[in-house]
């Protein structure tokens, strides 16, 4: 009796310890084989123009063949509510019992839970897009500098505006730096070509919210604007200004398809750049928590093809050409120099550029050419 308890306690410790073993540990290589990830969205990612989840849902597919990872080695969520922390940490716990030991976490609002939660898991890898909180074993964020194909497309809209008033749907307002960051540079790109013309904000307060995106689009077309951008998860803002007859600037996929009389191009993401890299550095074991922020020189970020339906000037395209050369050249990095704000401060100094950490946390004001409604 005595000689099979022992027996047993000591298959249970070999088990334990080969269950150990089998887990992510920090430096040490995973087996592409033992990978097992989990995709949390605020949407559905396979609905075309759902936004950040459907780009980002994109980015993983390109990943998983990139990579020649099997169908169920990754699992997908949808519909997760980032306003609702218990809901996140229920859908990351049941991850876990699952086997998974890697989670993209797709919306700005699960930082926080998996900044908790990659405490308590130490052999599960937390990435987190758009976000700026991390730690140093096993929980990184990833974003890029958006703010660049921000500017670019700043630049079309200064060059087509006819009234010298272009709208932009917000789903956030300035306290939330990813997008205040994104207005900002916009306006950037118009003021570069037209110091005349202003950009007119309207906030929605939802990363996702059908009527109000339509209410916004309407209040900002009333108040004159023949263009229409937008930071939000839907094609709603460009599928409005088409009903309008104005132009429109599609962001995170290009959404030509859903307003194709009024897109003139989109800002979009190509997150199998970073999704890649992320898989890739676990399997051979060089993963770190650096923090990525990719640029438009990586591919991370870019313009969608300019609308063919439209006539472009040739000055437009010189124009949109010779910003992106400075940009990529590293000329220009679009926060440069003192900058002043629509309340009168002033941001910066001479002959320097606002830091990473400033314009993904820090910029909680809009620039001088940026008006709220």
């Amino acid at each position: 009796m005595k000689r099979s308890l022992v027996c047993c306690v000591i298959f249970f410790v070999f088990a334990l310890s080969a269950c150990k073993e089998a887990g992510w540990k920090p430096g040490i290589p995973l087996a592409k084989g033992k990978l097992k990830i989990g995709v949390m969205y605020s949407t559905d990612p396979f609905r075309q123009n759902s936004g950040l989840p459907y780009a980002h849902g994109l980015g993983v597919l390109e990943m998983q063949k990139t990579l020649g990872l099997r169908d169920d080695q990754i699992l997908n969520r949808a519909d997760v509510n980032d306003m609702d922390p218990l809901s996140v940490e229920s859908v990351i716990r049941d991850f876990i019992a699952q086997g998974v030991n890697l989670i993209f976490a797709a919306s700005w609002g699960y930082m926080d839970t998996c900044e908790k939660l990659a405490q308590e898991f130490p052999s599960v890898i937390f990435a987190h897009a758009t976000g700026y909180k991390y730690n140093d074993s096993n929980f990184t964020t990833y974003f890029g500098r958006v703010y660049q194909a921000r500017y670019l497309s700043g630049v079309i809209a200064g060059m087509k505006t006819k009234t010298g008033r272009i709208g932009y749907v917000a789903a956030m307002g300035k306290q939330n730096s990813q997008v205040a960051s994104g207005l900002n540079a916009f306006a950037l790109g118009v003021e570069r070509v037209n110091p005349e013309a202003r950009v007119y904000v309207k906030v929605t307060y939802s990363w996702f919210d059908s009527m109000g995106e339509v209410a916004a689009v309407r209040a900002l077309i009333g108040a004159g604007c023949d263009i229409i951008t937008q930071h939000c998860n839907s094609a709603i803002p460009q599928i409005e200004a088409e009903k309008a007859g104005v132009f429109g600037i599609g962001y995170n996929n290009d959404m030509y398809d859903a307003a194709p009389n009024a897109v003139l191009t989109s800002v979009v993401w190509n997150w199998e750049v970073y999704c890649t890299a992320l898989v890739q550095s676990i399997i051979d074991g060089s993963f770190t928590t650096q923090p990525y922020f990719g640029s438009l020189k990586d591919g991370l970020v870019g313009l969608a093809p300019l609308n063919k339906n439209f006539p472009w000037e040739a000055r437009t395209l010189r124009a949109l050409e010779e910003e992106r050369q400075r940009i990529e050249s590293g000329e220009f990095d679009v926060f440069d120099g003192i900058l002043e704000t629509n309340d009168g401060k002033r941001i910066g100094k001479a002959g320097e550029s606002l830091s990473d950490d400033e314009i993904k946390g820090g910029i909680n004001w809009y620039y001088r050419t940026v008006i709220e409604l």
